[in-house]
C-alpha cells in the first residue's frame, strides 16, 4: 500500500480534494442535510475545521490542545458538540477561511514532525503517523458524507490505504466502546486497493479473517455504509461479529448506516 511515510502528502491531497468541492457551493446548499443525523454539510466541514485546529495543537502546542480538548476528554459527545458550536456559528467565508488556516498549520505540523514521536490525542497519545491517518479518516468518513449530501460520486484513490490501516490498528476500539473484551486471537485483513493492489494486515495464518474492497472496508469502520450494502467476507465467528461493530472513532458507536434505499436526505 502507499507507504506510511507519504500520509502526511495524502492528507493535503485529500483536504485540497474536499476543500475545491465546497469552495463554491451556492449558500443554500450549505444547509443540505448529510447521511448524518441532524448533520448539515456545514455541520461536516465545521468538525472538519475543529479536527484539523486539534491536530495543529497536538503536534505544536501539547498544553494548548490539552486546555482545548479538556470537554472532550471529560464528556467526548457533550464536549465536540460545544466546541462544534463555535465554528457553526461563523459565516461561511469565515469558516472556510479558518478550514484552510487550521488545515495548513496541521499539514505544516505534521510534515514537520517525527512521524515516530508520540503527541497528546482525545483517547490516547498517539504516534504523529498515527494522528495524520487519523486526521486523514476524518477528512475521509466526513468528506463522504458532504459527498452524499451533495450527490457527487466519491472517488477513491488509494489514499486510503491510511484509513484501512487505521481500521485494522483500532480493531479492539469497537470492543471497548460497548464494554466487550476483544477477542485475544488476531485477525488477517486482505483488502483489494482502488488501484488494483493487494493491502494485507495481520498474521497470514490467523483462523479469522476479512476480505474485500478496500473501499467498502473503509466505509465500514467509519460507518459511513451498513456491512448488508458491502462486499466484505468474514471467516470465523469474531470476525464476522467485528464487521457489525467496528469504528475508527474513539466515541460511543451511535446507530450506525441504514441499508442504502432508506436513506433520504
Amino acid at each position: 500500500m502507499t507507504a506510511m511515510q507519504d500520509v502526511r502528502a495524502d492528507l493535503a491531497a485529500e483536504g485540497s480534494a474536499l476543500a475545491r468541492l465546497v469552495s463554491g457551493l451556492p449558500p443554500g446548499r450549505w444547509s443540505a442535510p448529510t447521511p448524518a443525523a441532524g448533520w448539515t454539510v456545514r455541520h461536516q466541514v465545521a468538525h472538519l475545521a475543529l479536527v484539523a485546529r486539534l491536530v495543529d495543537l497536538a503536534v505544536r502546542d501539547p498544553a494548548a490542545f490539552a486546555d482545548e480538548s479538556a470537554p472532550v476528554r471529560a464528556d467526548f459527545e457533550a464536549g465536540m458538540a460545544a466546541l462544534l458550536a463555535r465554528h457553526l456559528a461563523e459565516p461561511v467565508p469565515e469558516l472556510l477561511r479558518h478550514w484552510a488556516e487550521w488545515r495548513a498549520a496541521a499539514e505544516r505540523g505534521l510534515a514537520a514532525a517525527d512521524r515516530h514521536r508520540t503527541v497528546p490525542w482525545l483517547a490516547d497519545p498517539l504516534p504523529v503517523g498515527v494522528l495524520a491517518a487519523v486526521a486523514l479518516t476524518e477528512l475521509f468518513a466526513h468528506g463522504q458524507d458532504v459527498h452524499d449530501a451533495l450527490g457527487v460520486p466519491y472517488r477513491f484513490t488509494d489514499r486510503i490505504g491510511h484509513v484501512a490501516f487505521l481500521g485494522t490498528r483500532t480493531r479492539d476500539l469497537a470492543y471497548r466502546v460497548r464494554g466487550l473484551e476483544p477477542p485475544a486471537e488476531p485477525f488477517r485483513f486482505e483488502l483489494t486497493a482502488p488501484s488494483g493492489t493487494s493491502w494485507a494486515f495481520g498474521p497470514e495464518q490467523a483462523d479469522q479473517r476479512i476480505s474485500g474492497p478496500a473501499a467498502d472496508f473503509c466505509l465500514l469502520v467509519t460507518r459511513r455504509r451498513h456491512r448488508d450494502d458491502l462486499a466484505l467476507s468474514a471467516v470465523g465467528a469474531a470476525a464476522d461479529h467485528w464487521l457489525g461493530i467496528a469504528q475508527t472513532h474513539p466515541g460511543p458507536p451511535g446507530g450506525g448506516r441504514a441499508r442504502i434505499g432508506q436513506y433520504r436526505g
